[in-house]
């Protein structure tokens, strides 16, 4: 399976898949404990996947979404987007509405 497969299919198969620096348990940036943290105040289950185990990963990941930096979180397929635009969403509870929307669980903190 090649990279862009196996984004795919974790992104497909994971209703919120965070790709991050570090792991929910030890982020290893600020931005990727940012989010870490906003999904465990809203205890939305998520899969994490550290792009520092992988160099080919780090870079396939922005060439997928499109997107320069990392983290990166999707939701039932679809990018969200990175900490300042997850912090914004949940600052303004509009992630509360796409996760509820979504149907993911979580808890309305």
């Amino acid at each position: 399976m090649d990279m862009m497969e196996f984004i795919k299919s974790e992104v497909d198969g994971n209703d919120v898949v965070l790709f991050m620096k570090g792991t929910s348990a030890m982020p290893l940036c600020g931005f990727s404990g940012v989010v870490v943290q906003i999904l465990k105040l809203l205890s939305v289950d998520f899969k994490d996947i550290n792009v520092l185990d992988n160099p080919e990963l780090r870079s396939a990941i922005k060439e997928f979404s499109n997107w320069p930096t990392i983290p990166q979180l999707y939701i039932k397929g679809e990018f969200i987007g990175g900490c300042d635009i997850v912090k914004n969403m949940y600052a303004n509870k509009e992630l509360h509405k796409f996760l509820e929307n979504s149907g993911v669980k979580f808890v309305n903190a």
